[in-house]
């Protein structure tokens, strides 16, 4: 027994509006599961978030593909994302991990058999790898065609934009960039995150807007118009997260996990939600077509 106590959260309630496509791909979750205590450096694990809790929420949300990313709690011991990935299965699942500069090649090259694709870097408290190391990650990831999924507050975007600029391969500028507080869509931030997305290697994420967000839901209209503007400058390089179990936030402010998908309504089209949440996705961590 892990100790840890089961899954509280809701895990079912109304369709949302947006009936999602097939092969449609929620590129941001975490898993916590029996067995797998946090590690030292790492926040608690209050409850569990098993294959099985995610499988409920996935139905709800009718999709079909999903990217686990490794939680704050287990710091570098992947042990528990790649169970996951091994109950998910590679015809839908994908992985992010946590790789330091000494990760031997043998265990990338494991790992990479198991479904992982990318390498987490965590400039916010509690992450176990941060930008101080994320080139020195970029160069062992490259051979394994991974990419970065980097997540920051974007108000400090200046103080890691020249390290951003270093990267050769392909990252994730995570979370919408995470401003905390929300700037206005036309804030030189954005224009910076423009130019970055602009250089043929940045991903943009779509995902937790309610942890940074002011105005809060179901539309979070602050971080939305920063959302938007992303999303018509650069529709090819766009994907979306639930960040489901939402653990960033107390069970006061837990958000539905329809509402979170239901953002794309309002925040592209037709043609570009079906981009954001099929094509994109696919194209990045090598999914079949749908």
């Amino acid at each position: 027994m892990s100790g840890i106590p089961v899954n509280t959260r809701p895990l079912d309630g109304a369709a949302p509006a947006l009936q999602a496509p097939p092969g449609a791909t929620d590129c941001h979750i975490h898993l916590y599961l029996p067995g797998y205590q946090a590690q030292p450096g790492g926040p608690p694990i209050p409850e569990l978030a098993t294959v099985e809790d995610y499988r409920q929420v996935q139905r709800r949300l009718s999709l079909e593909r999903v990217v686990v990313t490794q939680s704050n709690a287990y710091q570098c011991d992947n042990s528990a994302l790649l169970d996951a990935l091994s109950q998910l299965g590679p015809e839908t699942a994908r992985g992010v991990a946590v790789v330091t500069p000494d990760t031997p090649d043998h265990e990338l090259e494991a790992w990479h058999e198991r479904g992982v694709r990318g390498a987490r870097i965590m400039q916010l408290p509690g992450g176990a790898v941060k930008i101080d190391r994320m080139l020195d990650v970029e160069r062992r990831i490259r051979s394994l065609g991974w990419h970065l999924m980097v997540q920051f507050n974007g108000r400090h975007l200046d103080d890691y934009r020249d390290e951003l600029r270093r990267i050769e391969g392909d990252y994730i500028i995570d979370h919408i960039g995470k401003f905390m507080d929300p700037v206005p869509a036309d804030d030189p931030r954005v224009d910076e995150l423009l130019r970055l997305l602009d250089r043929g290697n940045a991903w943009f994420k779509i995902c937790a807007g309610y942890e940074a967000s002011l105005e809060g839901g179901p539309h979070y209209a602050d971080v939305g118009a920063i959302a938007r503007r992303v999303i018509e400058h650069a529709p090819e390089r766009i994907l979306w997260g639930s960040n489901w179990p939402h653990v960033g936030v107390p069970r006061s402010q837990y958000p539905d996990d329809a509402e979170q998908l239901d953002v794309l309504v309002e925040w592209a089209s037709p043609d570009v939600r079906h981009k954001i949440l099929v094509d994109n996705p696919a194209a990045l961590y090598g999914f079949e077509a749908a």
